[in-house]
């Protein structure tokens, strides 16, 4: 179901619960910068923040945001015990194997297969593509000949947890999307950017389409990308919903 080389602090997160008299499935990947500490207290807690939510049953695209928003605020608040540093983070909740639910911050990303057509469910917070916001304010972006766009010369996505240095120009508002579980959804992939940069969606969904084992079909994924001299880091979740 996981696999992950190399690069920066990541956690990756798959866990099958009931609650309320409701399946719910929950995957994630959390990745890092500048130390592990963000990372983990997401892990412990960003999924309890959202499920805790009041409305969550009723409204849950209101109840995630406000649950990653508070999340955020945490983070900024105990920077004296997790430090400054921060991570992206792309999480999917599934409830009752029928509807599915995408949040994510920064450049992880989230890819349904649907009838063997790749879906992108998420948005890649990039600095190039938010130049106006981080601009209005106050911020800049970097682009240096070699390298990658950056927040402030800094960071190279434009919304994450934590990052107090530079969150006045950062956003940490989540890209919601949702979908229906129909019997033509055949898998999803959840990927640090170490993936995407080697490969797009569809070549993706296509190579863990061929592999039954979701496990196996990661590991295959993961292997792709370093053979493809992926650098950055490469941490992958394929989830099979048939």
């Amino acid at each position: 179901m996981l696999f992950s080389v190399r690069g920066r602090p990541y956690i990756l997160w798959i866990w099958f619960v009931e609650l309320d008299d409701h399946e719910l499935g929950l995957f994630a990947i959390y990745d890092g910068h500048s130390g592990d500490r963000v990372p983990s207290y997401l892990q412990k807690h960003l999924f309890d923040n959202i499920l805790n939510e009041r409305e969550f049953w009723v409204d849950p695209k209101r109840s995630i945001s406000n649950a990653y928003e508070k999340t955020d605020e945490a983070i900024l608040s105990h920077e004296s015990d997790l430090g400054r540093g921060g991570s992206t983070s792309v999480t999917a909740v599934l409830i009752n194997g029928q509807r599915l639910w995408v949040a994510n911050l920064g450049d992880s990303r989230a890819v349904l297969s649907k009838g063997g057509e790749a879906i992108q469910m998420s948005t890649d917070h990039e600095p190039s593509t938010e130049r106006v916001s981080i601009e209005h304010k106050g911020g800049f972006v970097s682009n240096m000949p070699g390298d990658v766009p950056r927040v402030n010369g800094q960071l190279a996505v434009s919304r994450a947890f934590g990052d107090k240095s530079l969150k006045s120009h950062l956003r940490s508002d989540p890209a919601i999307h949702d979908t229906t579980v129909d019997n033509k959804t055949d898998l999803l992939v959840l990927a640090s950017d170490g993936l995407w940069k080697v490969m797009d969606n569809q070549e993706v969904v296509d190579i863990a389409r061929r592999i039954k084992d979701p496990q196996k079909a990661a590991k295959r994924l993961i292997a792709e990308a370093l053979k493809r001299e992926s650098k950055d880091d490469i941490s992958c979740v394929v989830v099979r919903f048939r």
